[in-house]
């Protein structure tokens, strides 16, 4: 995709943080935004916001439930005579620490974070195949680069998300489909509020969208953010693991310090 303006582009997990600021960044660039998300009010009130707004929609379901994406996905087609992105953005986040986690938030981060992911894929590849073209962005983490202490089952799906972008930027490439990985670090949003922890180098959700808008035209698989953040996190992701898990020691100590 050379260019944002009057392209057709769906985020899913539009409804506030990320997504939000990149709905308005897209829309200001000229491009037709679909949003999705569970809440339809603040879904509405996205769609206001935005430029040009008479050319937006909003799609309001569950991320996790099939029956509903494919409801969406249908009414999305019959409204534009193409798709020309997919922005999955979606995330059940709870803060990291010590204390363990509920089983039935475990089992629904995985399905929100991980297996919406894949439904996704598997329901745009077909649309996309028919056109001739398409493009896929699937929203992992710096935290899926290794495994932080404390930090599950969020850093694991995010790890599965940047494996399966992996994956699919080769398999995919026959189809003419671009798929890309975006990787933030810390940026201010209503899930990093939670935290009560030093988030180094953080970011207005603003600049995290200017660096999405920016990254779905280049040539580049990896959209990541804040830079200073994001390769400090790749060196770790390249230690042996002895000299990882003494670094990782350290950083929960300073952590659990600062608290």
């Amino acid at each position: 995709m050379k260019h944002l303006r009057n392209k057709n582009i769906w985020i899913i997990g539009a409804s506030s943080g990320i997504g939000k600021s990149t709905a308005q960044y897209l829309a200001n660039q000229g491009a037709n935004v679909a949003l999705s998300a569970r809440r339809a009010q603040e879904l509405d009130d996205v769609r206001q916001s935005l430029n040009g707004n008479g050319h937006h929609m909003t799609l309001p379901f569950d991320v996790s439930d099939v029956t509903a994406f494919d409801s969406s996905l249908k009414t999305l087609m019959s409204q534009w005579d193409r798709l020309d992105s997919v922005l999955f953005l979606p995330a059940m986040y709870d803060f990291h620490s010590t204390k363990r986690k509920d089983l039935n938030f475990i089992h629904k981060a995985i399905d929100v974070n991980f297996k919406a992911a894949l439904t996704t894929v598997e329901k745009v590849i077909p649309i996309f195949e028919k056109q001739g073209q398409g493009q896929i962005a699937l929203c992992g983490s710096v935290a899926g680069y290794r495994g932080l202490p404390n930090g599950q089952p969020y850093c694991a799906t995010k790890a599965a998300i940047v494996n399966y972008a992996e994956s699919l930027k080769v398999e995919m490439e026959p189809y003419n489909i671009d798929v890309k990985l975006i990787s933030p670090g810390f940026v201010k949003t209503p899930l990093t509020d939670k935290n009560d922890f030093p988030m180094p180098f953080i970011i207005e959700s603003s600049k995290a969208a200017k660096c999405i808008g920016d990254g779905l035209t280049s040539r580049t698989f990896e959209i990541h953010f804040p830079k200073r953040m994001t390769y400090l996190m790749k060196i770790l992701g390249m230690l042996p693991a002895p000299l990882y898990f003494m670094v990782a020691r350290q950083m929960t100590n300073r952590m659990d310090h600062k608290k």
